[in-house]
Parts: C-alpha cells; sequence; structure tokens
C-alpha cells in the first residue's frame, strides 16, 4: 500500500515538472523574456556542412540536443553528422562561425569539439549536482564576462550537467554559500 501511494506521488512529481516534452521549443532568459533557439543557426546546423567556431574569439555555442546539451567552444567542429540530432543552439558571445579550409583543420576543429566534450563530462561526474553546477558556472565565468554568463538561461546550465534548472536557479541566486547537496 505504501509502495502505490509512493508510485503515484513520483508520477504526478513527473507530470507537474514536465506538462510536455516540447520545453526545447524556447527558453526564459533570466529577465523572463522568451527567446527561441536560434532557427537560422539551426538551420546552418542541420545543412550537413561542417563549420567551426571561430578560435580567436570568446565565443561558442550551447547545442541542445534531445536530453541533454553540449558545449562547443573556441575551435571547436559545429555541424555536420556530429548535430544532426541538435535541436536548438544558443549562442554565446560575438559568435563566428568558419569555414575549415583543409582535411586538417576539419580533423583539429573535430579534436577540439571533443576536448570541449571531455571538459563537461569531468564536470558531469561529481555525483553532487550542486557542485557540477557550480563548476560549470566557474568554468563559464573563467572564460567569458560574468555579465554574460549571468544572461544565460538556468536551463541550458542544467542541461549541459544533468541537473534540473531549479538547482541552477538556486545556486545562481544564493552563490558559492550553499553546500551544493541537493537530492534530485
Amino acid at each position: 500500500m505504501d509502495s502505490e501511494k509512493h508510485q503515484r506521488y513520483q508520477t504526478a512529481m513527473v507530470s507537474t515538472y514536465y506538462p510536455d516534452t516540447s520545453f526545447l521549443d524556447y527558453i526564459v532568459m533570466p529577465d523572463g523574456t522568451e527567446q527561441s533557439y536560434g532557427s537560422d543557426l539551426l538551420t546552418m546546423l542541420l545543412s550537413g556542412k561542417v563549420f567551426m567556431v571561430n578560435s580567436r574569439r570568446r565565443n561558442g555555442l550551447i547545442l541542445f540536443k534531445r536530453y541533454h546539451a553540449e558545449f562547443a567552444g573556441p575551435g571547436a567542429a559545429v555541424g555536420g553528422d556530429y548535430d544532426r540530432d541538435c535541436r536548438g543552439a544558443l549562442p554565446i558571445g560575438n559568435l563566428s562561425l568558419l569555414n575549415p579550409e583543409s582535411h586538417e583543420e576539419r580533423q583539429k576543429a573535430y579534436l577540439i569539439r571533443r576536448q570541449w566534450i571531455r571538459l563537461i563530462k569531468q564536470i558531469t561526474e561529481n555525483p553532487v549536482p550542486g557542485q557540477r553546477v557550480q563548476k560549470i558556472l566557474d568554468q563559464f565565468e573563467q572564460y567569458f564576462p560574468p555579465e554574460m554568463v549571468t544572461q544565460l538561461p538556468d536551463e541550458a546550465f542544467a542541461l549541459l550537467v544533468g541537473v534540473l534548472p531549479q538547482t541552477v536557479a538556486i545556486l545562481r541566486r544564493l552563490g558559492s554559500d550553499v553546500d551544493g547537496s541537493f537530492d534530485e
């Protein structure tokens, strides 16, 4: 009997938190405005062509996949077969995408993309959700101006490190004073 109550409670939690599964159609920015996921940029990424994020600028892309997000920073390859499952893209900084001019340049861009993926993977291996959030925020604030990072939506960071958006919101609001041991 207790397990029946517990099961009903869990089902109610899931259905109220995710009323539909198309939450990737738009994001709510920290200032409360809604923003679509760059449809022109997405069309470009889904065209089959390979691009690379300009390595001479502080810029990048958060690429939204079905259940997670990936970060492609300076020098990383984007588009092509790598991102056929991309559902949206959020540019960070003054985004500049270049066409790789040679096979070697393309290979190097793919290696750099793998390095960015490995960095996020290292962060997500931490079993404590709040610590994952704090680490990803710290990484982004080291590379991008803090005022730029504050403009990025909680959902983007949540999908990058596998936590609920509320966890990101709490940590952003309370800062590093929180011990980060949230149960999710």
